[in-house]
């Protein structure tokens, strides 16, 4: 008997999906190709429902023969290992982003006299709804909260980018590139930066905006967005303070706050020692680590630890220690920071903490070290990098630009080159035409 090979990503599944099954019968036996979590993520949102709870969904319908894993968007591995007679699909992929996957099955089926049988794309409001529903699902504190834990398990390296109100959180939620092998990449999740916050409120980065300015940041961003939320937490402040910070963020539904191991008045690590700063005690911080934990009261929210040695001068051996400590104290992560350019003593940090027993998440920021690639941090052990003020500081230069034009010229004419059209401004945000 003949076969048929059909894919989705069955998180949502309505009577198109069923359709398309029905007309699958009809060639032969039917093998349904579910993509994995971590590829539905690559151009959709996390997918609610896990890969096991959607293979066993898609297992359960009438007329399905075989569900197998479809690991890639591109269908060719598939297609080469079960060699079916059929692929069918609807027929909305002939343009755009899918074309070129819609051109390498159709390659791929002619080197055995296969078929690419298409059917009527399936729209309705009934679906539209329902897409709705589960956009909004997404969007709750529940859900959001475990997506960036979710995400770590599941990707090689988790791509973050800052956000320091609804705007550029929106740039963030839907930027999107696609790359030269037609896999789309955007970015996973967003980071809360105090020194983008402090700055973006006119204020200095010495942990002068409070918990309750940070936290309408937060929910500018929660209103319009969906990805999961890393908040920078500077030192985390006293212990007894602490605790009741990661108790709001967790009811909120970010994901996760970053602390330095820090005292004292809070300067920009980037001064390195040009500026007065002092280290915690490990002790001192390891209590910090276990208190706050205590505090949670799910698994999702991640308190990762922000190692200072290397900015100091501390060095090495000490920035290890501390790494397997707060490890021991029950950290979610490890952020490892340097400022040195050449990047020497992240790689050597990173070689050093993969000979670990005990290891969690590795996190970077590449700001200065920036020349690194994320394949050679992905390699080096690193599960986590985020570009922490990289939309500020290009809003920066725009923004003066364009007030020196005016002053200039004594009129905007020639800010047009620099700026978006009135038009595209007033459709920018959904709901606004």
């Amino acid at each position: 008997m003949k076969t048929v090979y059909l894919a989705m990503s069955a998180d949502i599944l309505h009577y198109g999906h069923i359709n398309v099954i029905k007309e699958a019968q009809k060639y032969g036996t039917v093998i349904v190709g579910v993509l994995t979590d971590d590829v539905v993520s690559t151009y959709k949102k996390m997918p609610i429902l896990s890969f096991e709870e959607r293979k066993m969904m898609i297992e359960n319908i009438k007329g399905v023969s075989e569900v197998v894993e479809q690991s890639s968007l591109d269908y060719v591995p598939n297609l080469l290992k079960y060699k079916p007679d059929f692929v069918i699909h609807g027929d909305n992929w002939r343009s755009g982003v899918q074309s070129e996957t819609r051109s390498r099955v159709i390659e791929t089926l002619a080197q055995w006299d296969g078929r690419l049988i298409e059917v009527e794309y399936t729209e309705g409001d009934s679906i539209k709804r329902l897409e709705q529903l589960m956009q909004q699902s997404s969007t709750t504190p529940d859900f959001r909260r475990g997506v960036l834990k979710r995400l770590l398990a599941l990707k090689p390296l988790v791509t973050v980018m800052e956000a320091h109100n609804g705007l550029t959180a929106l740039i963030v939620e839907n930027t999107k590139v696609i790359k030269e092998d037609n896999r789309p990449k955007s970015f996973d999740a967003m980071w809360i930066s105090s020194l983008c916050d402090s700055t973006a409120k006119g204020k200095p980065d010495i942990e002068l905006v409070d918990l309750t300015s940070r936290l309408n940041t937060i929910n500018d961003v929660l209103e319009v967005t969906t990805k999961p939320i890393i908040l920078d937490g500077d030192t985390g402040g006293l212990v007894e303070h602490f605790v009741y910070t990661v108790k709001t963020l967790e009811r909120l539904g970010v994901s996760a706050i970053i602390i330095e191991d820090k005292i004292g008045l809070k300067k920009n690590s980037l001064f390195g020692t040009d500026v007065e700063q002092s280290q915690d005690t490990i002790e001192n911080f390891c209590h910090k680590i276990k208190e706050g934990k205590k505090a949670l009261v799910t698994d999702d929210f991640m308190i990762i630890s922000r190692i200072e040695s290397l900015i100091l001068k501390a060095g090495m051996d000490d920035a290890l220690a501390r790494a397997k400590a707060y490890i021991e104290a029950g950290t979610d992560g490890i952020m490892i920071h340097s400022k040195e350019k050449d990047g020497e003593e992240i790689k050597t940090f990173c070689r050093e903490y993969a000979k670990f027993p005990n290891r969690v998440p590795l996190v970077v920021v590449p700001t200065s070290f920036n020349h690194m690639y994320e394949e050679e941090l992905r390699e080096l052990g690193v599960n986590m990098v985020i570009y922490a003020n990289h939309l500020l500081r290009s809003a920066y230069p725009a923004m003066v630009d364009a007030a020196t034009k005016i002053l200039t010229h004594e009129r905007s004419l020639e800010c047009d080159e620099v700026c978006m059209p009135i038009n595209q401004i007033l459709t920018l945000i959904p709901g606004g035409n």
